[in-house]
């Protein structure tokens, strides 16, 4: 068994992440409603998959409505979400129009208004606002709802900067609501210049940046964290968890494959990763050595697989169970009695679709007594 090793270092489980923060001191007339968080999400039918995602980041998220939603707390992570756009202290919630929007900013900073320049305010300095119609669903104009929600804002003693304001009031309208909140943090949205077709080893069916980070946030990459894909193919999901800071290891029956995802890793990565050559249903690593697994299984007609697809998953899940705790597979179909017969309990499944004849199935495996 041949080894492409780049300073993988020690590997091994971690404590958790911290929590995410409390925002339970936020002055509601300044900041926002306590202790909540407005999510806006990326993507046109991503919102399951956004919300599961999100849920690495942040705590109590819940769906508010189409590409919103709502968190009780957020953690340092929230910048490397790949299905959500912004974070925002929740000011107010309102219909979707612009004078309700309007209403509902008035009635949030009171008749009085927050004063910038008292020494007790955190919202200080200059302001902007930004609207966005999320997904063409309202028909609202962003522009009038700039220029009417900017104008509250003046009227309260805010001074207004376009360019580079010090903080940033967002005004999100979609079909049923519209969310008014600070923004907090926006996510950095450069996947690409990732491309799988500008990579130096690439192969058809490889999967896109944005999906491949979503998925290994689900898994539970992290900074610290230990990450294995059994079927690492061009390495796009190690790179990813790379990227935000796991140690990741992908194992592939191909020396191609073995020798492509590393040129890969070498060229995002500076170090922390490792490819090898080796059979998903016996990997070549110790019981409880990776925090997570991660992997996209064979697709059926599309596949190389030699053999009986149905035992290598199989044989692939069981392999994930014995070292690691928690694992995300990605298939053309359901594998969910395969999952509980390997040890897993199934927490969610999502099905995605990509055109008329494939949908993929995405699996949450949690290691605990199945239900």
């Amino acid at each position: 068994m041949g080894t492409d090793r780049s300073n993988v270092g020690t590997v091994g489980r971690t404590a958790p992440a911290p929590r995410p923060r409390s925002t339970d001191t936020l002055n509601p007339a300044r900041d926002g409603l306590p202790g909540v968080y407005v999510l806006e999400l990326a993507g046109q039918d991503d919102d399951p998959l956004a919300t599961l995602e999100a849920r690495a980041a942040c705590s109590g998220v819940e769906p508010l409505a189409p590409g919103l939603a709502t968190a009780r707390g957020i953690g340092d992570r929230v910048g490397d979400l790949a299905l959500t756009r912004t974070a925002c202290s929740l000011v107010a919630r309102t219909d979707p129009t612009v004078e309700d929007a309007v209403a509902g900013l008035r009635a949030a900073l009171g008749e009085e208004g927050a004063d910038p320049d008292d020494e007790g305010a955190t919202r200080r300095g200059t302001v902007r606002v930004r609207a966005r119609d999320v997904r063409g669903l309202t028909g609202v104009s962003t522009r009038a709802a700039e220029r009417r929600l900017g104008g509250v804002l003046t009227d309260r003693g805010y001074p207004v900067d376009l360019e580079r304001p010090d903080q940033e009031l967002r005004a999100l309208f979609t079909e049923g609501v519209c969310a008014l909140g600070w923004v907090e943090a926006e996510t950095a949205r450069d996947f690409a210049a990732r491309r799988p077709t500008d990579r130096p080893f690439f192969q058809p069916g490889s999967m896109d940046p944005v999906l491949a980070r979503a998925l290994v946030n689900v898994a539970g990459a992290g900074p610290g964290a230990t990450v294995v894909d059994p079927m690492c193919g061009t390495g796009g999901l190690l790179l990813e968890a790379g990227l935000v800071g796991a140690r990741v290891l992908g194992v592939d029956a191909q020396w191609k494959m073995v020798r492509g995802a590393g040129e890969n890793l070498r060229r995002y990565l500076d170090g922390g990763f490792a490819t090898v050559r080796g059979d998903a249903t016996r990997l070549p690593v110790c019981d409880g050595v990776a925090d997570a697994v991660v992997f996209d299984a064979p697709y059926g007609k599309q596949s190389k697989v030699v053999g009986d697809l149905a035992a290598l998953v199989s044989g692939a899940l069981g392999e994930a169970s014995r070292i690691a705790p928690r694992a995300v597979l990605v298939a053309d179909r359901s594998w969910t009695d395969e999952a509980w017969e390997a040890g897993w309990r199934v927490e969610t499944r999502i099905e995605r679709r990509v055109h008329r004849s494939l949908v993929r199935h995405i699996h949450l495996l949690v290691d605990g007594p199945v239900d």
